[in-house]
């Protein structure tokens, strides 16, 4: 039984007040509160554990390295790989997609190629793209998504050319909270030849995902939406990727051998992870996902499609709030306006003085704005540890606002 009760208890910050309010927290979407075991994990990391990884001999560096290398492995139990090893470690998402970007894109598109990207996408899977139309003269070419912000596959398959070479495209919309059925995507992608690479910043945290049912070849997540630290990430490659792949920095254990003619490189997927990495960060990412994994990821899914319905049937029944993106089957993250000269910020602004935690802004979705014609919305954004009783309190704060901005 989803015990949501107990889920809270186990995340300290939801026991503190903001504003001599209940800390009501709505801001997921952005970054998830830590669990009690994620910061016991931190803390025994670094006071009791701590040393460099792989290159010791040390019982320190042994041990650090065991539980750092260990993480490899419940990533890809995680995602459903197939192989530990398609699992590269990184800072998180943004670091994933320009791994793709610079080690895998940059040297195999030219001028006039194209890459297929949703309106939706966060600017993390936009920006690398830009450098390659900057400095490459890469084509960026635009999806758009219906008017319930759903995305049809087959207008993205449609918009497939003899010159695509890549889609790069969001799982779940950060601000719409649309789901994207990227094994359609994929299936049709592939039999054009198109490789496909996926932002699951947001769709990793809400719901199973299986990288092998969807076919991807690309899986970017991050560890701080996922309960785990900042600063910590990964990105699924599948193997015939990853074979075409070049390092795209260097130094530290990406390498074999070094001399003053030549270097020897490291196999995959040490290859590509270059430096000192985020040791600490990705051991507690790794326990973030084990706690996840035990409350179950269809049982997280089952109680956030609880809160969304809930928060939608309350939400749309404000006529002064405009919800953007009503597509059945969305993720509980939801983005809205409100009706005459109230700014999202001063809207975040009414609801941060009752305690609650919201977004306000572009969300780093400038197209999508664009797309929307708003120029920000507020987000409220929904995790494993938030409640009806929550969306109430949301909606209070909604219409303490909409009284003082009427």
């Amino acid at each position: 039984m989803y015990d949501v009760e107990k889920i809270r208890s186990d995340f300290p910050i939801l026991s503190r007040q903001v504003n001599g309010k209940p800390l009501t927290y709505l801001d997921n979407g952005a970054s998830a509160q830590k669990p009690q075991v994620v910061i016991d994990a931190i803390n025994q990391a670094y006071s009791q554990e701590y040393s460099n990884v792989h290159r010791g001999l040390h019982y320190l560096s042994n041990l650090a390295t065991e539980k750092y290398e260990g993480v490899r492995g419940i990533i890809a139990k995680f995602l459903n790989a197939a192989n530990e090893d398609s699992i590269i470690l990184n800072s998180g998402t943004t670091e994933g997609i320009n791994m793709v970007a610079y080690g895998w894109a940059m040297p195999r598109l030219q001028a006039g190629d194209e890459i297929l990207l949703s309106v939706m996408e966060h600017h993390a899977n936009i920006v690398p793209w830009h450098f390659l139309r900057e400095r490459q003269g890469v084509v960026i070419k635009w999806v758009d998504t219906a008017a319930d912000g759903s995305l049809d596959p087959q207008a993205v398959l449609d918009a497939i050319t003899s010159k695509t070479k890549l889609i790069a495209m969001t799982h779940c919309s950060n601000v719409l909270g649309t789901v994207v059925d990227i094994k359609t995507i994929t299936v049709g992608a592939h039999a054009r030849g198109v490789p496909v690479l996926v932002d699951g910043s947001q769709s990793a945290v809400h719901m199973p995902v299986d990288v092998q049912d969807l076919g991807c070849d690309f899986f970017a997540i991050t560890g701080h939406k996922l309960y785990g630290p900042s600063g910590s990430g990964a990105i699924y490659v599948h193997p015939d990727r990853m074979a075409e792949m070049r390092p795209f920095m260097g130094g530290g254990d990406m390498i074999r051998e070094v001399s003053k003619e030549a270097v020897i490189y490291n196999d995959p997927p040490m290859m590509f992870e270059a430096g000192t990495p985020g040791i600490v960060q990705t051991i507690g990412f790794g326990v973030a996902l084990e706690y996840m994994m035990e409350l179950g990821m269809d049982s997280i899914a089952a109680h956030e499609a609880e809160l969304r319905d809930y928060a939608m049937a309350r939400l749309t029944g404000l006529n002064w709030i405009n919800v953007q993106g009503q597509a059945s089957g969305k993720a509980a993250i939801f983005s809205f306006t409100m009706e005459g000269a109230a700014h999202a910020h001063d809207i975040s602004t009414i609801l941060d003085k009752k305690g609650v935690a919201v977004r306000a802004g572009h969300h780093c979705a400038g197209p999508l704005m664009d797309h929307l014609g708003v120029s920000a919305t507020c987000r409220a954004s929904f995790g494993a540890y938030n409640t009806k009783a929550e969306v109430d309190t949301l909606i209070d704060a909604l219409e303490l606002a909409h009284e003082l901005f009427a």
